[in-house]
């Protein structure tokens, strides 16, 4: 869940970036007492987010500004359509138009691509699922556009649950104990309710990792026919999840494969800022 603090102290230290001393443009070239109005508008079809974060970009640059929100989070809409509205003091719409654009254009980026993801895996089991590989700063923002777009959500952080990829397993080879053994006396000294992920990306890894009583075992850069036998293999005794690999041209394919997860890096790390346009309209005096 996305609360109110978490966005309004991203967006806070946004506007500090933008305008550490004010912003000199507008405080030289408009009246004080002029207002304005401002519409978002869609220059392209896409999946809606960051209804509360747009606000919050005018709501803390000018608490006068008032924000119509028309378009929800999670919405779908055409280009053209009026998602937002904002009115109050000029000065403080320009100064916070390039934040909140930059904020809704990333965020309903995301949920649109998020969206194509799941259309294509729909009428199958699979759950398409973000990655950690987040803009430092925004995750909690990126995370709340994929579920606005229909995805769901990985771990949110190194401290929520244990997940040993290849590195990890690669330093506990190397204490002398087998792969089953290993895991189990990690598990032991887990909290029963710490979820347990383990990377394999050989078929061969996938009992011994299941004989230490994973929760989910995540099945790197496995072909199609190589994930439906690594699914077979595990026959519900653990969550499946497919990595790596993943794109809008394979993501069918690999949901095919009776896997219960796709995590796809690709939402947040290589997303497009969508085409989103604040068109203002000054009016001479307050």
């Amino acid at each position: 869940m996305l609360t109110s603090h978490a966005i309004d102290t991203v967006v806070r230290a946004a506007l500090d970036e933008d305008a550490p001393w004010g912003d000199l443009t507008s405080e030289a070239l408009i009246p004080a007492d002029a207002l304005a109005t401002a519409q978002l508008v869609a220059r392209e079809p896409g999946v809606f987010s960051g209804e509360a974060v747009f606000e919050a970009a005018f709501r803390l640059t000018d608490p006068r500004i008032l924000v119509h929100r028309v378009a929800a989070d999670g919405a779908r809409f055409e280009a053209g359509e009026v998602l937002a509205e904002a009115s109050g003091p000029a000065r403080g719409i320009l100064q916070a138009e390039r934040i909140g654009l930059n904020f809704v254009q990333r965020m309903s980026g995301i949920a649109t691509l998020t969206a194509r993801y799941v259309a294509e895996t729909e009428g199958t089991r699979a759950r398409i699922v973000d990655t950690r590989k987040t803009t430092p700063g925004l995750r909690a923002l990126e995370r709340q556009a994929v579920r606005d777009g229909g995805g769901r959500n990985h771990r949110f952080s190194l401290s929520d649950a244990v997940m040993a990829k290849d590195n990890h397993l690669a330093v506990l080879a190397a204490g002398g104990l087998g792969l089953t053994e290993a895991l189990r006396q990690v598990r032991d000294r887990l909290s029963h309710t710490t979820h347990f992920e383990v990377e394999v990306d050989r078929i061969d890894q996938i009992e011994p990792v299941l004989a230490a009583g994973i929760d989910t075992i995540m099945l790197d850069n496995f072909t199609p026919d190589l994930l439906r036998e690594g699914v077979a293999i595990i026959a519900g005794r653990a969550i499946v999840e497919a990595s790596g690999g993943v794109s809008l041209e394979t993501v069918r394919a690999i949901a095919e494969t009776g896997v219960d997860v796709i995590s796809v890096g690709a939402l947040t790390h290589s997303v497009r800022s969508l085409d989103l346009g604040l068109d203002i309209v000054i009016l001479t005096e307050g």
